[in-house]
């Protein structure tokens, strides 16, 4: 049962696709007041369990810190980090009776989670207008498909988007991506995608490409896709400023990017210096803009990633002078501090105070709708995606996003680091993300910032085996880590390609996911409730309906520890072609996991599809799939065409049946 409650007067954030009953009078878990601001407080019972926020900081169970709701550019990951580039305001209350609860307010919250006190939950923000959704139900597993049903399906990529993509801050050249390529292609190791960061734009700007390097950039798309290879461009939230830029200029005259308070545009500097950004929450620009991913689809590209999106601001010109005197004097004086103004964020330096949307409510400042600028930038392309070609499905994913972006796009998890810490968070992160609808999500494997090493990718490997999207991405000036670039090349040749051997299962539990409203990523209390270990246990995952995860993410392991709530057949994938199988007893057990093996778990009674080794997703071949798993089990396989919306309802899926011996 959802219950919505009313508090002043809510922007329409639009986050919300279904319809909630209007609610009165008390709520049925704790109080709110709103005599200075919005603040909710509500008791936490010593075993309550915290799930929820999305892409948020620390463990599956939130309890014992506090998390800002802001979206922010921030790539240093540590645990002490609160605010990070989505707002994701819904989490669950999971006890003897569990309650969910969904804050729809587009600005700067906060959530102490058992921080200040720990048994209880304050949920605060500065002004008490926002609506309230309150879910009750059967278990948290029953309160997250009520959740899912009110905002709404989930976005549905094509299936090429479910390979391997290779990605790096610092491909510049023709040479540059083509090598990539012949990289992966001479030394047999699988690849769909490559992307291209900013450096092949012509200096910086949105929609274009640098025409030194890419005389004919529809060929180029041409020649990668004859080679089974989808070109990934990103698309920055800043349009520079610059005369004689068609987008700049139309932009300007039909006011379309964001404004001052004077009515002047606004000017922010980002990489391509001095930027405008779009208006993207009013509907006349956000169409606009979505229109200009036409430019690059009549390339011949199908896919693309939102970037810079929170909005990210490196410095404004307002404040340029007033920085540069406070910390002239700072330097004279001997009172300088690493939190003086020119090393603090957008948000504590007071630049998204300073200009303005025209909204479908009005003219509003940004700060007071902050946390809807990446969800609308992708809604942009989204919509704009219905308009160019309503039947075809495009690939599209943001680093920034709010509740209800989800129907337009995936997400991936920002600037990671190549720790082993964030091998775990990437793994608590994806249950919490499909808790809020989003679905297509994974993290830059082997880590953005810092230098790789070969244990450390291919350990992430194999967790992004199963994460929908499976990229390798790293920051210029790091160690190269595209998979050819280590020693003994065939142990990412398998790992890899296991990838497309799960692929007919992955992208079966996918569509059956975002088709029924439902989780891919699963904590394991929500398939065993009532398991104590099972609700203590964060390092390992449910997968669908058949699979339970267990990443290795500890450096010089030999294997791990895990704990199984039932009788399962634990598998790994061995170099060679070779499958281990061996039926593991309920409780704690020690398996070795060598570094070239991909450990999973198969629930009793269950089993999966396999397909035969393939390099690319369009050389995956359904019509000659085995089975793997249980004696007698059978498995509903999902198909489509991979490419348009006309998706295989769910009752006509074939089934496979294991075998027998």
């Amino acid at each position: 049962m959802i219950a919505k409650y009313v508090y002043g007067a809510p922007f329409p954030t639009e986050a919300v696709a279904g319809e909630a009953a209007a609610a009165s009078g008390s709520l049925p878990i704790g109080e709110v007041s709103t005599e200075d601001g919005f603040r909710f407080t509500c008791r936490l019972e010593k075993e309550d369990i915290v799930y929820g926020l999305g892409e948020a900081n620390r463990g599956l169970n939130k309890r014992g810190f506090r998390y800002v709701s802001s979206c922010t550019d921030d790539r240093m990951h540590t645990e002490t980090i609160q605010a990070m580039y989505a707002a994701h305001n819904f989490l669950i209350v999971a006890g003897r009776e569990s309650v969910g609860l969904f804050f729809d307010y587009p600005a700067r919250m906060v959530f102490d989670v058992g921080y200040t006190r720990m048994d209880t939950l304050a949920v605060t923000c500065q002004r008490a207008d926002l609506d309230l959704y309150v879910i009750t139900g059967e278990s948290p597993y029953d309160i997250v498909r009520q959740f899912r049903r009110l905002i709404g399906p989930s976005y549905i990529p094509p299936k090429f988007a479910f390979g391997f993509g290779q990605s790096r801050w610092g491909y510049k050249t023709r040479a540059d991506f083509c090598g990539v390529v012949d990289g992966y292609r001479k030394n047999r190791l699988p690849l769909d995608m490559l992307y291209l960061d900013i450096d092949y734009m012509d200096h910086y700007k949105d929609f274009t490409v640098n025409g030194e390097e890419f005389p004919d950039f529809p060929a180029f798309v041409a020649e990668m896709k004859d080679r089974g290879i989808y070109l990934v461009p990103i698309i920055d939230a800043g349009v520079k400023v610059e005369k004689g830029y068609d987008i700049y200029d139309e932009g300007v005259e039909k006011r379309y990017f964001c404004q001052r308070a004077d009515g002047s545009d606004f000017v922010a500097a980002v990489w391509p210096g001095d930027t405008h950004f779009p208006d993207v929450l009013n509907p006349e620009a956000r169409a606009w803009f979505g229109d200009q991913y036409r430019i690059l689809t009549d390339a011949g590209i199908e896919a693309f990633w939102n970037d810079m999106n929170e909005p990210s601001i490196f410095y404004t010109p307002e404040l340029t002078a007033q920085t540069r005197a406070q910390m002239e004097k700072a330097f004279r004086d001997g009172s300088y501090t690493p939190n003086m103004p020119a090393r603090k964020k957008p948000e504590a330096r007071g630049d998204y105070e300073l200009f303005y949307h025209r909204s479908i409510a009005g003219t509003v400042r940004h700060d007071q709708v902050h946390n809807l600028y990446g969800f609308n930038m992708t809604r942009a392309a989204g919509e704009a995606f219905e308009r160019i070609d309503p039947d075809r499905r495009f690939l599209m994913f943001s680093r920034s996003s709010y509740i209800g972006m989800h129907r337009y796009g995936g997400v991936w998890t920002g600037d990671n680091c190549s720790w082993w810490s964030h091998i775990l968070l990437n793994l608590k992160m994806m249950a919490s993300l499909n808790m809020c609808g989003f679905l297509y999500a994974g993290a830059d494997l082997g880590g953005f910032g810092e230098d790789t090493t070969r244990d450390l990718l291919l350990r992430w490997l194999a967790l992004g085996v199963f994460t929908p999207l499976m990229r390798n991405h790293s920051a210029l000036g790091t160690r190269e880590q595209e998979c050819y670039q280590f020693e003994d090349l065939e142990d990412f040749r398998h790992v890899l390609g296991v990838r497309y051997r799960l692929l007919p299962y992955l992208y079966s539990e996918y569509m059956k996911a975002a088709l029924g409203g439902d989780m891919l990523f699963k904590p394991l209390a929500f398939v065993y409730p009532g398991d104590k270990m099972a609700a203590q246990t964060e390092d390992q995952m449910m997968f669908g309906g058949e699979i339970m995860l267990a990443p290795v993410y500890t450096q010089n392991a030999s294997g791990r520890y895990v704990y199984l709530p039932e009788e399962m057949l634990f598998v790994k994938f061995l170099p060679g072609g070779v499958i281990h199988q061996e039926t593991l007893a309920p409780g704690h057990h020690y398996v070795e996991i060598a570094l070239n093996e991909v450990p999973m778990f198969i629930r009793r009674g269950r089993c999966v599809p396999l397909a035969e080794p393939a390099e690319t997703v369009g050389a995956v071949d359904a019509s000659r799939l085995t089975t793997l798993g249980y004696e007698g089990a059978s498995y509903v396989l999902y198909e489509d065409d991979g490419v348009h919306k006309n998706y295989t309802a769910l009752e006509d899926c074939r089934t496979l049946k294991h075998p027998v011996r």
